[in-house]
């Protein structure tokens, strides 16, 4: 894909090329904001937002890295869209589904029906885990430990300093480490923390 020509054809008003980059970065931006929103319905509403701003705005982008500027709207029309909820909180009927392939570095290849549901219990309980993190730290360790974007490329997506990231990081990893304790039993042991049985 030449995406600095997908960019400035879109810039130019082809919408086909603008197209072409959504198709190639909507999987990206859809698991973000679903780490971040934590259910389907609100991740593909920020998504589509995302997308939206991200064409208006197209023209004012410069250069550089155009997935790290993307991913900032998404996170932004996340963030937009959890600061709405505070104002009119609703609660969702919607359950995590079984295909979260965020999550597929867990699965084994070798993985029958049993280790298929232990894996998802752990997927579940890191999900929860995760939605308990405050905003801003939940963010930060989905852009990092489930996206696998490095400290300096955070820092660009959320607008904030290198030492923000990696101190909201360090805060997010002890609360999702406390958080999994408390599962304690009701993981499998194959996903238990070093130490505990």
């Amino acid at each position: 894909m030449d995406e600095p020509g997908l960019i400035l054809d879109a810039q130019k008003g082809d919408v086909a090329a603008y197209n072409r980059l959504v198709l190639h970065y909507q999987e990206q931006v859809y698991n973000v904001a679903y780490r971040i929103m934590g259910e389907p319905q609100s991740a593909e509403d920020a998504a589509q937002e995302a997308f939206i701003s991200a064409y208006k705005a197209l023209n004012r982008f410069r250069g550089g890295n155009f997935r790290a500027w993307l991913l900032r709207i998404a996170t932004n029309a996340c963030y937009d869209e959890l600061r709405r909820r505070k104002r009119r909180p609703q609660s969702s009927l919607e359950e995590i589904t079984d295909d979260n392939e965020s999550f597929a570095f867990l699965r084994s290849p070798d993985e029958g029906p049993e280790g298929a549901q232990q894996r998802m219990e752990l997927v579940r309980a890191v999900e929860e885990c995760l939605q308990g993190l405050p905003e801003d730290q939940r963010v930060t360790a989905v852009l990092c430990d489930v996206e696998g974007y490095d400290y300096n490329e955070i820092a660009n997506i959320t607008s904030v300093s290198l030492g923000t990231v990696k101190s909201r990081m360090s805060r997010a990893r002890r609360k999702l480490r406390d958080c999994l304790r408390g599962f304690g039993e009701l993981l499998p042991m194959s996903y238990r923390l070093e130490g505990e049985t």
